[in-house]
């Protein structure tokens, strides 16, 4: 069987498929078509594309972040992993996520509540940084609760945590506070890796 090992001609293929096949992509503003391409791309969903929320401001804000080397916070470990080291490394970006800390382990036990929620309170104004959430609702309405109260000021939410308990809820709550630019798959869906491309295609666009 004859197939392309060529890892650009695989993507430049890959894009061109997912432009044929969801035609309103053309209608996107050039930054926002680009997440949603990355977003059908790593689930290869063409029907997720209805389901990605991106608020007016979030491209800019999120390009003019890592342009400034923000920091950058995820929830859990695997959306750390997926994101572009080498282009991160470029922007003198840093990226890290506190849920194994140890003080963050001990206190999520003694509170009952989950690591994720743990880290996401501990993590202070968050100012000018992108906050990555693929996995936990905890942590996202705990972001939601801070940004609210006015504890905490990210320059871009990337909400899609996955799952039956939290997830919709959560980022429906994200989007209909509107108090800061975000991008996010309504309903259940979602999940790290998704999370992870969003960051990636805003790296690309730099």
């Amino acid at each position: 069987m004859n197939y392309n090992i060529n890892p650009s001609a695989i993507e430049r293929e890959s894009m061109a498929i997912i432009e044929r096949n969801v035609p309103a992509l053309s209608e996107l503003p050039v930054g926002e078509r680009a997440i949603v391409k990355r977003i059908i791309h790593t689930t290869g969903d063409f029907n997720i594309a209805p389901l990605v929320q991106i608020h007016p401001r979030a491209v800019e804000a999120g390009l003019a972040a890592l342009r400034n080397s923000c920091t950058i916070l995820t929830d859990v470990n695997m959306v750390l992993a997926g994101l572009n080291r080498n282009k991160l490394a470029e922007l003198n970006v840093n990226a890290g996520c506190r849920i194994g800390d140890p003080d963050i382990v001990a206190q999520a036990k003694q509170t009952g509540e989950t690591r994720a929620r743990a880290a996401m309170r501990s993590a202070g104004p968050l100012a000018g940084a992108i906050v990555v959430i693929g996995n936990a609702p905890t942590a996202l309405f705990a972001l939601c609760e801070m940004i609210e109260a006015g504890t905490a000021a990210p320059a871009l939410v990337i909400g899609t945590p996955v799952g039956f308990v939290g997830a919709l809820e959560s980022k429906e709550l994200l989007v209909t506070m509107n108090k800061v630019p975000y991008v996010s798959v309504l309903g259940t869906r979602g999940g790290s890796t998704i999370a992870a491309s969003v960051v990636n295609a805003l790296l690309y666009m730099l």
